[in-house]
């Protein structure tokens, strides 16, 4: 069985998180929503809960065959931990799958995986996008060999379709 994990932190957008996360597990694949380790559950932009299954500290890249970074601004509190940023280079490093949508870019450019790379995230962090070194395409899904980014909720469709097409 295929494993996923997704990231979560507080001020994640909910359907970033929950449409990839249910949409992996009824396609079968074993989705985990994995932590920073600063608490049990994390709470969405309107307070909706996601439990921690795993910490950060507790995974190893070879246990999975795919990250989804979603966005809202639980990205710009994800980047600030090492432990994250290091799965998610060492993700791309190995060929797995490394899925971002919208604020999500902001974890790939910490994590530096967009050198040379083609693709897209939510408008507002556009420019974050191409000084880390991407292409940056005004598409609802750009798929980088293994990087798939989508902009925003409303591109989730094409989004799940490539995820579940890569793994």
């Amino acid at each position: 069985m295929k494993k996923v994990a997704v990231l979560v932190e507080d001020h994640y957008q909910v359907l970033e998180v929950w449409y990839p996360y249910l949409r992996l597990k009824e396609a079968g694949i074993d989705a985990v929503l994995v932590g920073t380790g600063a608490k049990k559950e994390y709470k969405s932009k309107e307070g909706y809960p996601a439990p921690e299954e795993l910490s950060i500290n507790d995974v190893k890249v070879s246990d999975f065959d795919g990250v989804v970074i979603p966005g809202g601004y639980a990205p710009d509190i994800l980047r600030r931990y090492d432990r994250i940023n290091k799965f998610v280079k060492e993700m791309s490093e190995k060929g797995k799958v490394v899925a971002s949508i919208c604020h999500g870019g902001w974890v790939l450019s910490s994590a530096d995986v967009l050198k040379g790379k083609k693709a897209t995230s939510f408008s507002a962090i556009k420019d974050d996008i191409i000084n880390a070194g991407a292409t940056f395409l005004d598409k609802e899904v750009v798929v980088d060999a293994n990087l798939i980014t989508s902009r925003n909720p409303y591109d989730l469709p094409a989004f799940c379709r490539e995820i579940l097409k890569k793994l």
